[in-house]
């Protein structure tokens, strides 16, 4: 009989950590050693019911969702995919899968959160050093005396968030690719580069992913160019909503409004879910030449690592989880210097002691000019990174790596057997003699 392995995860939602709990459960049932069986989570705010929404790939983890939230029994194995200050352990070993964190210094109840696991599993180096580094001192708020010291105690193992490469990989044609994203036909612009990702919390240059500071940058660097490239944004707060788009253009209007010229390159927004399908048929859009991120931290990076594959260039930071599978010498990583994280970003897990990266203002701009000027000499070096990301980085490969930490991790459970009790020879009694 297999042990039981609950894992509890966001598993039916529209986000990042929806898609990593859909490929670890995947990874798990492949494996074939255990008996799956998932707890769904929500996830925040982001949107619910992913697995009725792509029923023909997804579909098949009906079956192993469990019905009723109590179990008939411990089970040998429980997972949690979440940040770990919500990790508890529940089975007879206990494992936190988590992205970890983007900044230098991680909440001591993340710490807390971690020791309470026998292991966990974080989606980069850079994750697995923040924690094995962050350390800290509770003290008596009486006495100020310190009562413990709180560190890392529990093992931390990296495992990538790999890529689907039936899905994401470079086109031969892009035929399809224009046919589906019609729309873009109304983009002037023959080059364009492409950002992805979420608009989060933070004033200008201060946001997680930089946003702001990669518009305003865009619109410094090509203002009253006679030739321009555009710059499509697929970024959100976080939902599909009329008002969530709206805010969307609001804050890029307020930006251009600082921008003293009246010759402006073009920014254009792209809003709504996506299947992974349209993503990559966006990725390979004979428009979209590149992809540009100025994230200031990551914990993996995964729309980097998916882009990659289709063999176009990519500018962004070099810090972070990204930088485990992006190679500097194929992919244009722009230096900078670690700055405390401001007031306006700082919230319970991202902490205003903490430090995060702040790229270099003058490499932004040389960079997106040459790459722009000079694309065929970025040509050859994305073609050795999507080699790179194909061979080291796959779904495939991470579910190999899975496979075999926790067959060493995960000890023997004892087995059940059924009790085999010895047949017994009737006894025959003597008969009683009549008197």
């Amino acid at each position: 009989m297999k042990p039981l392995f609950v894992i509890s995860c966001p598993i039916d939602t529209y986000s990042g950590y929806g898609a990593r709990s859909r490929d670890l459960v995947k990874a798990l049932i492949q494996v074939d050693k255990y008996d799956v069986k998932i707890l769904p989570q929500r996830w925040g705010n982001t949107p619910w019911g992913f697995i009725e929404d792509h029923q023909d790939k997804w579909g098949f983890l009906k079956d192993y969702i469990l019905q009723q939230p109590q179990m008939n029994k411990q089970p040998e194995i429980w997972a949690q995919v979440t940040i770990p200050n919500e990790f508890q352990p529940v089975g007879k070993f206990n494992i936190g899968f988590t992205a970890g964190i983007e900044a230098t210094i991680c909440a001591p109840d993340w710490i807390d959160g971690l020791n309470r696991m026998n292991v966990n599993f974080v989606s980069s180096e850079h994750s697995k050093k923040v924690f094995e580094e962050s350390t800290f001192e509770q003290r008596d708020q009486n006495t100020q005396q310190v009562i413990r010291q709180i560190k890392l105690e529990k093992p931390v193992e990296v495992l990538f968030e790999g890529a689907d490469l039936d899905i994401y990989k470079a086109l031969e044609s892009s035929i399809d690719s224009v046919k589906t994203f019609d729309k873009l036909a109304s983009i002037k612009e023959d080059f364009a580069y492409l950002f992805v990702g979420h608009w989060l919390n933070g004033d200008l240059g201060e946001d997680r992913k930089n946003v702001g500071l990669l518009i305003k940058a865009f619109y410094e660097t090509f203002k009253n160019k006679m030739k321009k490239p555009a710059l499509i944004l697929k970024v959100s707060m976080g939902g599909t909503s009329y008002m969530d788009r709206e805010e969307m253009l609001k804050r890029i209007a307020m930006i251009k409004k600082t921008v003293s010229s009246t010759n402006l390159p073009n920014i254009y927004l792209l809003h709504g879910e996506f299947t992974d399908e349209e993503m990559n048929l966006l990725y390979n859009h004979p428009k979209v030449k590149a992809m540009v991120s100025l994230t200031k931290g990551e914990g993996f990076g995964r729309p980097l690592l998916e882009f990659s594959l289709t063999k176009k260039p990519i500018l962004t930071t070099g810090w972070s989880g990204h930088v485990d599978f992006l190679d500097s010498e194929c992919t244009t990583l722009l230096s900078g210097d670690l700055t405390d994280i401001h007031a306006s970003a700082a919230n319970d897990w991202l902490l205003k002691d903490a430090k995060w990266f702040s790229p270099n203002h003058g490499e932004i701009g040389h960079y997106l000019k040459d790459i722009f000027e000079h694309y065929k000499k970025y040509v050859p070096l994305a073609r050795s990174q999507a080699h790179k990301s194909k061979t080291n980085f796959s779904f495939d490969k991470m579910k190999e790596l899975l496979g075999q930490r926790l067959d060493t991790l995960i000890p023997e459970f004892p087995k059940e057997v059924k009790l085999q009790l010895p047949k017994l020879k009737k006894i025959e009694l003597p008969k009683l003699q009549k008197i």
